[in-house]
């Protein structure tokens, strides 16, 4: 078992050792069918196994969304759950995007879940919604902590729609506090590198960071970027807006990765390089 606080120094070294890319396990109906892949949960669970072979070794985290797994019932969970003991027996660390957020008992059992220290689902970390305010968040927070993973929380994304409520406040924002929340929850922890507590920030937001006087540089743990790659954010994109703050920054790349396969191969050569391109634009 790792310390109780080691989640953000592990993925420090694990960014250290592979570089700051985190690859997505998106199983769209399109990309199963571009793979020759049936859609459904067998299919999900090869192409998850695929990216993991890829994956390994060669960036610091993969992360399944778990929507694309719920979707064939009880059967794509299964594969979930089986695609999460392959990357354990790897050591394969992952990030479940499942945005889980809801309060009292029934965030207590989502943690129990996706965190617990006997669920076939837990993960090294998993994403979390704090719309129901930050410390509804608390039962998956403290277990995270007991157990040595991480949570990444969303505070400001990039779909249009998230500024109804994440901009609303100005330079007070809704987004700003999930920020500081998050802050304040890693020195509640302690750490030596990074705290446990994540955020999830789009590459593509870089006005409204501005904009909303949102100041990430003395953020104290990762940061989990979507939107580099197919999205549209370019490596040089990405390190403009994490500017002061991109050694805690996870680039997340799903597709422009995963249009790469099936071959296995491919998908290596396409880390590879995007691998190549971040450390470049990061500076290191």
């Amino acid at each position: 078992m790792n310390s109780p606080q080691g989640f953000g120094d592990r993925i420090a070294r694990a960014m250290r050792t592979n570089g700051p890319l985190c690859v997505g396990i998106d199983p769209h109906p399109a990309l199963l069918k571009a793979w020759g892949l049936e859609d459904s949960a067998s299919g999900a669970e090869r192409f998850g196994s695929a990216v993991l072979e890829a994956a390994a070794d060669r960036v610091a985290y993969v992360k399944p969304q778990v929507a694309l797994f719920e979707r064939f019932g009880s059967s794509g969970l299964q594969a979930l759950e089986d695609l999460l003991a392959q990357a354990r027996d790897a050591g394969i660390l992952m990030i479940s995007d499942a945005k889980r957020g809801d309060i009292g008992s029934t965030m207590a059992a989502y943690a129990d879940a996706w965190l617990g220290a006997s669920s076939p689902l837990a993960s090294d970390a998993v994403t979390l919604s704090p719309y129901l305010g930050f410390e509804s968040l608390r039962p998956a927070l403290d277990a995270a902590a007991q157990q040595g993973r991480g949570t990444f929380v969303l505070a400001l994304t990039s779909n249009p729609e998230g500024k109804s409520v994440q901009h609303v406040g100005g330079d007070d924002s809704v987004a700003s506090r999930i920020v500081d929340a998050a802050r304040s929850e890693n020195d509640r922890v302690g750490y030596s590198v990074m705290g446990p507590c994540g955020l999830v920030v789009g590459a593509t937001v870089g006005p409204a960071l501005h904009e909303l006087d949102i100041k990430l540089s003395t953020f104290n743990g990762p940061i989990l970027a979507p939107g580099y790659g197919a999205q549209g954010a370019t490596a040089e994109d990405l390190y403009r807006v994490f500017e002061g703050c991109r050694e805690n920054v996870l680039a997340n790349s799903s597709r422009g990765i995963l249009k790469h396969g099936p071959s296995v191969g491919g998908l290596v050569d396409a880390i590879g390089q995007a691998s190549q391109d971040l450390i470049a634009a990061r500076g290191n």
